[in-house]
């Protein structure tokens, strides 16, 4: 019988091995790792902890820290590692990892787990972690045991380069990797093996439609001169200057969701459309602006009336433009589904086009807008009373050029998507909108604030209880950021769906309210908290905070009741107006 490897052979074994695979992480574009406490991860943390080029952001839950991690890698476009301990610490990490599956951001997920002779056996914190998060991880891989051998090294090198590249190759995305770890766990610290060069370097190309492809289409588009140009969630920068020029080529307008990156910036805006979530609710608005072909780019737009709008479009010639390989939702009859990045496709069907432009079609689309958000800018400048509209018009107001906005999902980024404008300050926006979860948020934008600043979170009640937690990192990590809670006691949107025609079910089932006081939990993280009673308050709290370091709250009370009733005398007032515009036009 072979001996028990001595203490010093398991340590070396730990460096060659486990040292290995953080340095070509480092090599490969990993310069930020989510770590938790626990014990069988020791080796992993001490030699992230202990390698220069990482910089270790420490967590006590597993769950903030993934989504931590998300925002990071969102708002940074790079890979972000997250460590875990064994057992169900590594499951918290799942609901981030669904996200960053559908949402595509590339994490790089590493879990300890007990040695094979401990599975299976009872041992304690052990479970199956063998491609734990199944289809929701794109590459899988399970580690030998560490060895202090050249080819130990260079295997544990190979596969942390190999994680890095798919969790950063098109469709981007989570990968994970699973390392039995045997006792004793901590690491020689000696000097890590170094081979100078990453093992493998991944150089994505541009990927092109075939030229005769691009011909085709510019063809087909050539006798359809009411056409639409669709900007769905998306974070490439170069595709709204390459979407701008395409507009003027094809006399399209361009329906831009303020997640697409498009709606805000230097690049021209003149046929950018930013109000459609407002005016396509109106019947009559629909039937005088529906289009004959549909160019589509980005994830599916954010707006209900614009996806009820492309799907009743049986008629028109629909293009979708997706470079990841995936599908973004149920195919109409007559698509054709593009393969190929978003921006060197524009650019080569720009210069391909060959349509005669309808100027009344875009002047119908434009003047739309401008009603749309005159009728918007005209009802909330009456008055001081706080709104759940007026937060992002405010907001809108004071944003600084450069600024992000991390929206929570349900009714906030609706309300982004209806209510901010376009406008030529730099502005960035981004949401959890893979799965359009409410949970991980207040960690997600938290994360993305390390990279993105002046960041403004706008986010509901419900969301940010379930994830109170995340607002230790604001602490721990000197994070800078300003978040504005909603608060309306209770589940918001459902009150604007059929649920709410049931009073004697609703408020238990769907309203959920909670009589929460938000200020003692800010007290528990050490973090400001205000509470405004109007608008001219909450902009000079805004300002005010934006201009501070640290963490702020800034508390928004409104009436989910008196919330509906709001809205919908918008689209009441912007109905008017863009029909009276239109009906001049017919």
């Amino acid at each position: 019988m072979r001996a028990a490897p001595a203490l010093t052979e398991v340590r070396d074994a730990l460096d060659v091995s486990a040292g290995a695979f953080v340095d070509e992480l480092a090599r490969a574009g990993v310069r930020h790792a989510c770590v938790c406490p626990g014990s069988r991860s020791t080796p992993l943390a001490m030699l992230l902890d202990a390698h220069p080029g990482i910089r270790v952001w420490m967590h006590l839950d597993e769950r903030s820290a993934a989504y931590f991690a998300l925002g990071m890698a969102k708002a940074s476009h790079e890979p972000v590692a997250i460590l875990a301990t064994s057992g169900t610490a590594t499951v918290n990490f799942a609901p981030a990892v669904v996200e960053a599956y559908y949402a595509k951001v590339p994490l790089v997920v590493l879990t300890a787990d007990r040695p094979p002779e401990l599975r299976g056996v009872g041992a304690p914190q052990t479970i199956d972690q063998l491609r734990l998060y199944g289809a929701h991880a794109k590459w899988s891989a399970e580690m030998p045991l560490p060895e202090a051998t050249d080819e130990a090294a260079r295997h544990w090198r190979l596969v942390a380069a190999r994680a890095s590249a798919t969790a950063v190759e098109a469709p981007r995305g989570p990968v994970h990797v699973n390392f039995p770890f045997r006792e004793p766990l901590i690491p020689a610290m000696a000097d890590v093996p170094s081979s100078g060069e990453a093992v493998a370097r991944v150089m994505p190309a541009p990927r092109r439609a075939h030229p005769a492809d691009i011909d085709a289409i510019a063809w087909e588009l050539r006798g359809r001169r009411r056409g639409i140009i669709v900007c769905g969630p998306g974070d490439d920068p170069e595709v709204p200057a390459a979407v701008a020029s395409l507009g003027r080529a094809l006399g399209y307008p361009v329906l831009a969701d303020p997640l697409s990156g498009v709606r805000c910036g230097r690049h021209d805006r003149s046929l950018v459309i930013s109000a459609y979530d407002a005016f396509l609710r109106d019947p009559r608005a629909v039937d005088a602006l529906r289009p004959d072909a549909v160019l589509r780019f980005g994830a599916q737009p954010t707006s209900k009336p614009l996806v009820t709008l492309l799907r009743a479009c049986e008629d028109a010639r629909q293009i979708i433009v997706d470079s990841d390989g995936g599908w973004t939702e149920p195919l109409p009859p007559g698509t054709r589904l593009v393969r190929a990045d978003a921006a060197p496709f524009c650019d080569a069907l720009a210069a391909a086009a060959d349509v005669d432009a309808d100027d009344g079609w875009v002047r119908a689309w434009t003047s739309a807008d401008a009603a749309a958000r005159g009728a918007i800018a005209s009802h909330l400048r009456e008055g001081d009373e706080l709104s759940e509209p007026a937060v992002f018009a405010d907001l809108d107001a004071e944003l600084p050029d450069g600024a992000a906005v991390f929206a929570g999902n349900s009714m906030p980024v609706r309300d982004l998507d209806s209510f901010f404008a376009a406008s030529g300050a730099g502005v960035r926006f981004m949401a959890n909108r893979g799965v359009n979860g409410i949970d991980g948020v207040v960690s997600s934008a938290l994360g993305a604030a390390t990279v993105a600043w002046p960041l403004v979170l706008v986010i509901g009640d419900l969301s940010f209880y379930h994830d109170m937690n995340g607002l230790l990192a604001a602490k721990r990590h000197d994070i800078d950021a300003t978040i504005v809670l909603v608060n309306n006691d209770g589940g918001g949107i459902f009150s604007f769906l059929p649920q709410a025609e049931f009073p004697e079910r609703f408020e238990e089932l769907f309203g959920t309210p909670h009589g929460l006081d938000f200020a003692a939990a800010a007290a528990v993280y050490g973090i400001e908290f205000v509470r405004t009673g109007n608008r001219r308050e909450f902009r000079e709290a805004l300002a005010r905070s934006i201009a501070s370091p640290g963490v702020q709250i800034i508390e928004v009370r409104t009436e989910r009741a008196a919330n509906v009733d709001a809205h919908r005398a918008i689209w009441r007032l912007v109905a008017g107006a863009v029909d009276a515009g239109l009906a001049c036009r017919r």
